[in-house]
């Protein structure tokens, strides 16, 4: 398995992750009451937006050819590393 290919199994993983993530969250919203619940909802919707963002990243990481894809892991780095602490937050907040 090359690097990138290992690279973007990495990032798949982490993308599945927070998929779940988001499902958890959207449980604990239905079960939240009326105020709570538009809480949960917006935060869903930008960590779903950014979940979005960062799956495009993907692709075009897949996309890319071996020797273009390194200058291509520098954004998605960026937006992964964006993502994982808005995720930390939402999660830790709605414990």
């Amino acid at each position: 398995m090359s690097k990138k290919q290992a690279y973007e199994k990495k990032l798949q993983a982490q993308l599945d992750e927070w998929s779940a993530d988001i499902d958890k969250l959207k449980a604990k919203a239905d079960a939240a009451t009326a105020d709570k619940q538009l809480e949960y909802y917006k935060k869903i919707e930008e960590l779903q937006s950014m979940q979005d963002n960062a799956n495009k990243r993907l692709t075009e990481l897949k996309q890319a050819g071996d020797d273009a894809w390194e200058d291509i892991k520098v954004g998605i780095d960026s937006a992964w590393d964006s993502l994982a602490t808005a995720f930390k937050s939402a999660t830790s907040r709605f414990k």
